[in-house]
């Protein structure tokens, strides 16, 4: 009697929305945009090049905070609101933001004062955005951050202090700890080159897919 071999199994479809978040250097771009490649999703990015403050931002951190602050939240939520009146979502997006993390830049970067004038701006241009069915969080200590910002070599960037850099994964862990909104997926960046690796590249698409409520950690050992 001959045998018949097994059907392959089937794939899950991947998230519709996917929304990958992390500091400064941790990847969440290059991340974005092999994930939408490998999906077939369209793009959503933060377009830090078009923020005519930003420059000024890394220069004199103080003096600029705020514009630079407007201007991310604006450009952030005028996408968004392109995503809600575009059919629910007729096309799948992998974005590398979260808007919710806008606040966590705010409470960094401002004083008191500029911090209650951005509240106002914020919740009348966030009243409500569409949530995303993952979010990819990149985890990496600071060290790894200061070594992948001087190695692609953006010449604003190199004038990142290290201090700011501490304060914003600081923030970030506050902020992933309590997060709730969706199902959550917190990845070792330090650990993995998704970039050019495609073995952890591939492991961590395998485990992503499988991701569907609450929250995991993709923390693998390679050999």
């Amino acid at each position: 009697m001959t045998s018949r071999a097994s059907a392959p199994a089937t794939r899950p479809a991947p998230p519709r929305f996917i929304a990958v978040e992390g500091p400064i250097g941790a990847g969440k771009t290059t991340l974005a945009c092999r994930l939408a490649a490998t999906f077939g999703h369209e793009t959503m990015l933060e377009l830090a090049e078009a923020n005519p403050f930003l420059d000024g931002f890394y220069r004199e951190r103080a003096r600029n905070a705020l514009a630079t602050q407007l201007h991310f939240l604006i450009q952030r939520a005028r996408q968004l609101d392109a995503i809600r009146q575009s059919d629910l979502f007729q096309n799948s997006r992998v974005s590398d933001f979260l808007i919710e993390k806008d606040r966590l830049f705010a409470r960094v970067n401002l004083d008191a004062n500029e911090y209650a004038l951005y509240e106002t701006v914020f919740e009348r241009l966030v009243p409500s955005t569409p949530r995303p069915d993952l979010v990819i969080y990149l985890q990496a200590p600071v060290d790894v951050l200061v070594e992948r910002i001087q190695r692609r070599g953006i010449a604003a960037e190199q004038l990142i202090e290290r201090r700011y850099l501490e304060q914003l994964n600081e923030a970030y862990s506050q902020f992933f700890h309590y997060y709730d909104e969706a199902p959550l997926l917190i990845v070792n960046a330090a650990a993995i080159d998704f970039a050019n690796d495609e073995n952890h590249y591939t492991e961590l698409v395998d485990y992503l897919l499988n991701v569907r409520a609450g929250r995991q950690y993709f923390n693998p050992t390679f050999f």
